[in-house]
C-alpha cells in the first residue's frame, strides 16, 4: 500500500528555531513560537497502516523490520531483525554489546517477558567503585570496569526460538549487509558521531570504526563497519555461541585483560537470558502489561497509575497545575519505593511487588498527597506519612495483532565508547546502573540502598519500561522510551495521554513531558511544555522546577480496534526515526 508521509518537524529542530527566535525581539519570538507549534499541530496525524508496523529510532531499521513482516515473519521476527539493524544504523544505543527487555503479547493474549539485562562479572563487588574509600565516578561509568556481560544476542535468540517463524540467518542478513556494504550517514547520525568522537580518542578501535580517517563523517557519506559485519556473520551462522564463545568471546576477553576490565570468557559462557512473567495492573478498565524486575519500570508504572486512578485527570486537564502536581506526587512516591525495594529478583527474593502494585497500597499513598502542597523528598523519606538517557525503544505489531515492545541499551550514548578491537561493536557501561556504594544515598540522586549493589553475576536495576496495553482482551497500545530514570515517567505520560486525554498515537508522543524521580526533589520539564501560569502555580504549591531540552524518545503504536487499523507515533525529538509498514 502507498501512503503519504505526514509533514514532520523534529522537536530538536523546533527548539533550535525557538532559541533563535528568543535572541531577537519578544514579538518575533512569540510569532515564531506560534508558527512552530501550529506546524507541529498540523503534523500530528499518526502514520497509519491496515496490517503491520514497526516504529523505531531509525527509519532504515524500521524498514528492515517491515520487510520481514512482508516476507511472512511475525512480530518477534521483525523485532529481532530491527534490533540487529539498529546495532548498525543507530550505534548510540542499538547494540549487540548491551542488553534490555522484550515484552511479547500474542494475538490471543499470551504474554511472556524476556530479560536480557547485562550481568556483573564474577569478580564484581559492592565496593568496586570506590578508590581509597571514596566514590570514583570514572570507575563507575567511564572505564572497562563499567562494562557488564552483554545480553542482547542471547535474549533476541531466546525470543526467536520461542516464537519466530523465519530462519535465524534471514533476520540478521540485512544487518550484515548494512555493516559490510555500508549505508548513507544521515544528518542526525553525522551530528551524533561528531559529538562523540572527542570522548573516543583514547580508544583506537572506536576511532577507526566511527571516524572517517580521524574526522567526523559528513551527512551523505557511506559508513562501513567490516569488523561488525564479521561478528554478525558469526552470530548468524552459530547463534549465541557465535558471540559468547569462540572468536568473539576471545576478542572481548582480550579487550578486558588489556585495560583492567573484569569480564572473562567464563563470564560470557555463564550468561543466560531469562523468561519472566510480566507485572500486570489495570487503569480505568485497561490492562497494563509490563516488565518485572530487574526492570523497575513495570512495578513503578503500575504503582503510579493506581495512585492516579483516584484523580479525574480528564477533568483537571492536560498540562494544568493540578494534573502535573498529582502526577509528580505519584512519581515521587513510586521512585522512593523503587530505590528502597527493587533489584535483581534472584538476589532479592523478598521484594514486595504484589503490595507495591496493589490498589490498596495505592489508596494509602493517595491519602498522603496534599492537593495544595508538594511533599518533601529526603534521602530517608521512604515511609510516606543517574542513569543515562541513551537507550532505544521500538514497537512492533503484525497483521495477526501479535505485539512486541522492546527496549535495549548500551547505557550512556555509545555506551563505554569502547569498540572491541577486531569485533566492531561497542561495549556497554551498564555497571553504572548498580548503586554507587553501600549506604551512599544523597540528595543529589546517588543511591546506596542494598537491593541494587553490585555482586557477582547480578543484574543491575533498570528503568526500561517496555509496555503493552490491552482493552477487553484486544491489543490497544505498545509503548516505551529511552531516557534513563525518566523512562518510566515518559511511558506513564504516553499512556495517560492516550487513555485520559484521548490523544492519537502522534499526539501522545508529541505532547510535552515532565519528570520527578524522588531525588533530586524537583520537577524537570521540557522547554515550552508547561505554561508560565502552570509553572507559577506549581511553585506556589512548593515545587522546585527545572527546565530541560527534551525527555525521552517514545515510539508507540495504538491499535484502533473499531476500524481494525494501526496508528504509529514517531518521536520527532530525535532525528532519523521512522515507521516501516507492512
Amino acid at each position: 500500500m502507498s501512503m503519504a508521509t505526514p509533514p514532520r518537524i523534529a522537536s530538536n529542530q523546533m527548539i533550535r528555531l525557538l532559541d533563535a527566535g528568543l535572541r531577537y525581539s519578544a514579538t518575533f519570538a512569540v510569532l515564531l513560537i506560534v508558527f512552530v507549534w501550529n506546524t507541529v499541530t498540523l503534523a500530528a496525524d499518526p502514520v497509519r497502516a491496515e496490517r503491520g508496523m514497526v516504529v523505531s529510532a531509525s527509519e532504515i531499521a524500521s524498514e528492515v523490520g517491515a520487510e520481514v513482516l512482508r516476507d511472512g515473519g511475525n512480530a518477534v521476527d521483525a523485532a529481532v531483525a530491527t534490533a540487529f539493524a539498529l546495532a548498525v544504523t543507530h550505534p548510540a544505543a542499538g547494540n549487540i554489546g548491551g542488553g534490555g527487555f522484550l515484552v511479547f503479547r500474542s494475538a490471543d493474549g499470551e504474554v511472556v517477558c524476556y530479560d536480557f539485562r547485562e550481568m556483573a562479572p564474577a569478580a564484581a563487588s559492592p565496593t568496586m567503585f570506590l578508590t581509597e574509600g571514596k566514590y570514583d565516578y570514572g570507575k563507575h561509568h567511564n572505564s572497562h570496569l563499567s562494562v557488564g556481560v552483554p545480553g542482547t544476542v542471547d535474549g533476541l535468540h531466546l525470543a526467536w526460538k520461542d516464537h519466530g517463524c523465519l530462519r535465524w540467518r534471514r533476520l540478521i542478513e540485512p544487518a550484515i549487509a548494512l555493516a559490510r556494504d555500508g549505508f548513507e550517514v544521515s544528518p542526525g547520525l553525522a551530528e551524533s558521531l561528531s559529538g562523540v568522537l572527542e570522548s573516543m580518542k583514547t580508544y583506537p578501535a572506536s576511532m577507526a570504526q566511527f571516524s572517517n580517517e580521524g574526522r567526523p563523517y559528513a551527512a551523505g557519506e557511506i559508513l562501513k563497519q567490516p569488523d561488525l559485519a564479521k561478528t554478525l556473520e558469526r552470530i548468524a551462522s552459530q547463534g549465541p555461541s557465535g558471540f559468547y564463545d569462540g572468536i568473539t568471546a576471545r576478542l572481548i576477553e582480550a579487550e578486558m585483560q588489556a585495560h583492567g576490565g573484569m569480564i572473562t570468557r567464563d563470564d560470557l559462557k555463564h550468561y543466560a537470558a531469562i523468561r519472566r512473567q510480566p507485572v500486570r495492573g489495570t487503569y480505568r478498565g485497561y490492562d497494563i502489561i509490563s516488565m518485572p524486575p530487574p526492570s523497575s519500570g513495570g512495578t513503578a508504572l503500575i504503582e503510579m497509575l493506581n495512585i492516579l486512578e483516584g484523580y479525574d485527570l480528564r477533568e483537571s486537564g492536560s498540562g494544568s497545575a493540578a494534573t502535573v502536581h498529582h502526577i509528580a506526587e505519584a512519581m515521587r512516591r513510586a521512585y522512593a519505593d523503587r530505590a528502597q525495594y527493587l533489584g535483581d529478583p534472584d538476589f532479592n527474593p523478598e521484594m514486595p511487588i504484589a503490595r507495591l502494585i496493589s490498589k490498596d497500597y495505592a489508596k494509602i499513598l493517595h491519602g498522603t498527597i496534599n492537593n495544595d502542597r508538594a511533599s518533601v523528598s529526603t534521602p530517608t523519606s521512604f515511609d510516606w506519612g543517574y542513569e543515562s538517557d541513551e537507550t532505544t525503544h521500538f514497537s512492533v505489531v503484525d497483521a495477526e495483532r501479535n505485539a512486541v515492545s522492546l527496549t535495549y541499551t548500551l547505557e550512556n550514548s555509545y555506551g563505554s565508547k569502547i569498540v572491541v578491537a577486531g569485533g566492531g561493536f561497542l561495549l556497554n557501561n551498564e555497571m553504572g546502573d548498580f548503586n554507587a556504594a553501600p549506604d551512599l544515598t544523597t540528595a543529589e540522586g546517588l543511591i546506596g540502598t542494598p537491593p541494587n549493589l553490585a555482586q557477582p553475576r547480578k543484574r543491575m536495576l533498570s528503568s526500561m519500561t517496555p509496555t503493552i496495553v490491552a482493552k477487553d482482551g484486544k491489543l490497544f497500545m505498545v509503548t516505551g522510551s529511552p531516557g534513563g530514570r525518566t523512562i518510566i515517567n515518559t511511558v506513564l505520560l504516553t499512556i495517560i495521554n492516550a487513555i485520559d486525554f484521548g490523544m492519537n498515537a502522534q499526539e501522545a508522543v508529541d505532547a510535552g513531558r515532565f519528570h520527578h524521580q524522588w531525588l533530586p526533589d524537583r520537577i524537570v520539564y521540557e522547554r515550552f511544555s508547561l505554561s508560565p501560569e502552570t509553572i507559577n502555580l506549581l511553585q506556589a504549591k512548593g515545587h522546585s522546577l527545572k527546565e530541560s531540552r527534551r525527555q525521552g524518545v517514545a515510539e508507540i503504536i495504538i491499535f484502533d480496534a473499531a476500524n481494525d487499523r494501526i496508528e504509529g507515533g514517531i518521536d520527532r525529538r530525535q532525528q532519523d526515526g521512522g515507521a516501516g509498514i507492512q
